[in-house]
């Protein structure tokens, strides 16, 4: 395959985007982490076909774990295709999974996944961060200032 053929979907390799997650949660930090993949979910992927809206993370027997997260089979794999919705493995440094272990076990705290993407050596990453959740009255109130802070632009714009 070309390189400049890698993927179909946007020219900056993101493959898909959990555009909820920065709605319903307070994303605090950030964290690029590796996946285990098998070759056909790699082809699906360049093909810019995945849904990690309902994924989330899990840190289980030392391990961090991406669960949910729908690649769908690729059409030329036929019998060697993998499971659409099965769990991969993230891989993260013993520090770092050390670290999200800790976040986690706090009240209130979860690890979601934001972005999957290519990296510039055509690696797939995923983009994770702890979080706490959002009620619904601050899901409002951060909706009314961006509102405000467009309004406020577009004021400064034509006058």
């Amino acid at each position: 395959m070309a390189k400049n053929a890698q993927t179909k979907g946007r020219s900056d390799g993101m493959i898909a985007e959990n555009r909820r997650s920065r709605r319903d949660y307070e994303v605090e930090d950030t964290l690029e982490a590796g996946i285990m993949l098998t070759g056909s979910e790699v082809k699906s992927l360049r093909e810019g076909k995945a849904n990690i809206a309902e994924a989330y993370v899990s840190p289980e027997g030392g391990e961090l774990w991406l669960i949910n997260c729908d690649i769908p089979t690729y059409a030329g794999a036929n019998r060697f295709n993998h499971e659409p919705r099965r769990k991969r493995k993230l891989l993260v440094s013993k520090r770092e999974l050390a670290k999200l272990a800790q976040e986690v076990e706090r009240a209130g705290r979860t690890i979601v996944p934001l972005k999957f993407y290519f990296n510039e050596r055509g690696r797939a990453k995923l983009l994770i961060g702890t979080a706490t959740g959002r009620k619904n009255f601050d899901k409002r109130a951060n909706e009314a200032k961006r509102d405000w802070n467009r309004q406020k632009a577009r004021i400064l714009k034509e006058g």
